[in-house]
C-alpha cells in the first residue's frame, strides 16, 4: 500500500472533532439539566438547531468516512472480503449501542436510549456498503429519505416495532434517538460528499496545510479518537459534576 493511500485527511478529523466537541458540550449541559444544576430547554429553539447541526455534521462525516475506507480497501479486499469487514464493523458499532440501551436502561429507567447514535451509525455503516461506489445516487436518496424523516417526525403510531426506522410511537421519550429516516439518508448524503470531493483517495480540491498548528491537533486528535471519547465522554462528565458540583 502506498504512502498516498495510508495518508489521512486532516480536515476530515478537523470537523469530526468539532463534531465530538459540540457533542460533548451538549451532553454537559443536558447533565446539568438532568442533575437540576441550571434547567434548560435543550429540544426547542436555537438548541434544537444545534442538535440537529451537531448530528448532521457527525452523521454525514461517516459517509464521508465510509467512501475513503472503501477507497483503500477495494485495492486489498476481495468483494465478500469487503462485506464482511463494513457487516464486523456495522455490528461492532450497534453492538456497542446495545450495551449503552442497556446501560441507560439501568441507570435511567424513563427515557432509556433505544435506538440512539451508535445504534444508527452501526446500521447505517452495513446499509451504506451498497451505496459506497456510487454519487449522484447518493444524493438523491440520501434527499428522498431526510424528507421522508421528516414527514414522520409530524406523526406518532400506535405501534412500537419500526421505532429505529423513524415511526415514534405516541408518548415516546428518550434522551437519545437518531432513527435511519431521516438520518440514514444523511448519511447517504455524506457519501456524495466523499465520492464528489475525495474520489479514488484523492483530494480534488486545494487546501492549505493547517494541520500543524496546536490548536488544529488538538481537534485532528478527538476526530481520530471519536468512537472511544463518546464511549466515555458521558461517565467522565458525569463524575465532573458529581464531584465538583453536586
Amino acid at each position: 500500500m502506498t504512502k498516498n493511500i495510508k495518508r489521512r485527511f486532516w480536515e476530515i478529523d478537523l470537523l469530526r472533532g468539532i463534531a465530538v466537541v459540540m457533542l460533548i458540550f451538549f451532553h454537559f449541559l443536558y447533565d446539568l439539566n438532568f442533575f437540576d444544576i441550571y434547567k434548560l430547554s435543550l429540544y426547542s429553539g436555537y438548541f434544537l438547531i444545534y442538535v440537529y447541526t451537531g448530528g448532521a455534521l457527525f452523521l454525514s462525516l461517516i459517509g464521508v468516512s465510509l467512501t475513503l475506507s472503501y477507497a483503500r480497501a477495494k485495492k486489498n479486499f476481495t468483494k465478500k472480503q469487503l462485506q464482511l469487514k463494513y457487516l464486523k464493523r456495522g455490528l461492532k458499532i450497534f453492538g456497542l449501542g446495545m450495551i449503552i440501551t442497556l446501560a441507560t436502561r439501568i441507570c435511567l429507567g424513563e427515557g432509556f436510549i433505544v435506538f440512539g447514535a451508535l445504534h444508527c451509525i452501526g446500521a447505517s455503516i452495513i446499509l451504506a456498503y451498497p451505496f459506497l461506489r456510487l454519487r449522484y445516487q447518493n444524493f438523491l436518496l440520501g434527499i428522498i429519505l431526510i424528507l421522508i424523516g421528516i414527514v414522520l417526525k409530524n406523526f406518532t403510531f400506535d405501534f412500537y416495532w419500526l421505532i429505529w426506522l423513524g415511526f415514534t410511537p405516541t408518548q415516546f421519550y428518550t434522551v437519545d434517538y437518531f432513527p435511519l429516516l431521516p438520518w440514514f439518508g444523511v448519511v447517504l448524503i455524506g457519501a456524495f460528499i466523499g465520492n464528489s470531493l475525495y474520489p479514488k483517495y484523492k483530494r480534488r480540491f486545494a487546501l492549505k496545510d493547517f494541520s500543524k498548528f496546536r490548536f488544529i491537533q488538538l481537534f485532528c486528535f478527538l476526530g481520530r479518537h471519536s468512537l472511544i471519547i463518546y464511549l466515555l465522554h458521558q461517565p467522565i462528565l458525569i463524575g465532573l459534576i458529581y464531584v465538583l458540583l453536586l
